[in-house]
Parts: C-alpha cells; sequence; structure tokens
C-alpha cells in the first residue's frame, strides 16, 4: 500500500497543474499567458479609440457586435449579418460604423477573456492547495503503516478514505484543465477571425 501511495503522488507531480514551474505560479496552462489583449494584436484597420468609447452610444454597431461575437453564433453566419449591415449604410458612415461594431467585439470578447484568465488563476490555486493536502495525507499514512506501534484500523481507514477522495477530485480537476486553458485561444481566434471579416468590408 506505501508504494501505491508513493506511486499515486509521481503521478499528482507530474499532473498539468503543477507540472514544471512557470514565470507566474497562477498560471497552469500549457499556453503563454496574456493577461489581456490590446486591439492592435487582431486589428489593422483605422485607429478604433473613437470607436472603443462610443460604440455602445449606436445602437444597431452595438447590437450587432453583441450578435456577432456571442460563441453560440457560428463563425459562418457572421458575414451574412455584416453584409446587411454595410447594406443600410452610406459610404461616407460605414468606416466609422464598422470600426464601432469591431471595437464593440473587442470588449465583449476580450472581457470575456479577461474572466477566463482570472478564473485559471483562481483554479490553479485552488489545485495547488488540494495538492499539499494530499501531500499531508499520504504522509500521515505513510507514518501509521511505518509506526512501530500496533495501526489504528480506523484511523487507518479514515485517512485512506479521505485521500482517495481528495486524489480524485483533483484529477478531475486537472483533467478538465485542458479545455479550461484552451477557452482564451479560443476567444482570441474568433476575435481575430471576426476582425478580418469585418476589415474586408471597410
Amino acid at each position: 500500500m506505501l508504494r501505491s501511495v508513493l506511486a499515486t503522488l509521481l503521478v499528482l507531480a507530474a499532473a498539468p497543474a503543477l507540472a514544471q514551474p512557470r514565470p507566474d505560479p497562477d498560471w497552469p496552462c500549457a499556453q503563454r499567458k496574456v493577461s489581456t489583449l490590446g486591439p492592435g494584436a487582431v486589428w489593422t484597420g483605422p485607429d478604433p479609440t473613437q470607436a472603443l468609447a462610443e460604440w455602445g452610444n449606436d445602437t444597431d454597431a452595438a447590437l450587432l457586435a453583441q450578435k456577432i461575437a456571442s460563441r453560440r453564433l457560428p463563425l459562418e453566419e457572421v458575414d451574412g449579418l455584416l453584409d446587411a449591415f454595410v447594406a443600410k449604410l452610406d459610404k461616407a458612415e460605414k468606416e466609422t460604423r464598422l470600426t464601432r461594431v469591431f471595437a464593440g467585439v473587442f470588449e465583449v470578447l476580450n472581457g470575456e477573456r479577461d474572466k477566463v484568465v482570472a478564473g485559471i488563476g483562481r483554479y490553479a490555486r485552488g489545485q495547488r492547495v488540494m495538492a499539499e493536502r494530499i501531500r499531508d495525507e499520504a504522509g500521515k499514512i505513510s507514518e501509521v503503516k511505518t509506526s512501530p506501534d500496533v495501526p489504528d484500523t480506523k484511523e487507518l481507514a479514515e485517512l485512506e478514505t479521505r485521500f482517495n477522495w481528495d486524489k480524485r477530485i483533483f484529477q478531475e480537476r486537472s483533467q478538465s484543465l485542458t479545455y479550461v486553458c484552451e477557452v482564451p485561444t479560443l476567444l482570441e481566434q474568433r476575435l481575430g477571425a471576426i476582425a478580418k471579416k469585418i476589415q474586408a468590408r471597410l
């Protein structure tokens, strides 16, 4: 049983959340952490500074931005919505209003991304605390088993039950971490794809 406990600790030590020391101890993902994005990361159109301040005041642009930013909407449906929006615009206002649409999409998706990045940090801190607790529990099990005194079977059973439960939760969370870590990248990719579609209509 002691060998099994030690083997489990080796597995836990190799888990993704604790794999290697990283510059930010609260960032467990293989992907490089980028705390926040700037518009220039995906946008090469007109300066969006003013649009970022006023897009919410343009009702049609804001509604479109929120709709196409939603991950529930397939990317292939974005083109038709943009074309319908452009068809109603005068040539003189097209650049300004499309830039507002981009500004809205950027703020919606970047805001969502910021929340996910912060959540990953909280997730990692929780995993680190749980890993420490599991190591403590494994150490107590080892102490009971190697004690020269006759082991207290009830105490040992309780320790092993708690250890196995915590280990299971930790491993399940570590497995889900792979998907969670992909979310910021998926949001960046959607933002970049939509930005290209808008720029193509300027």
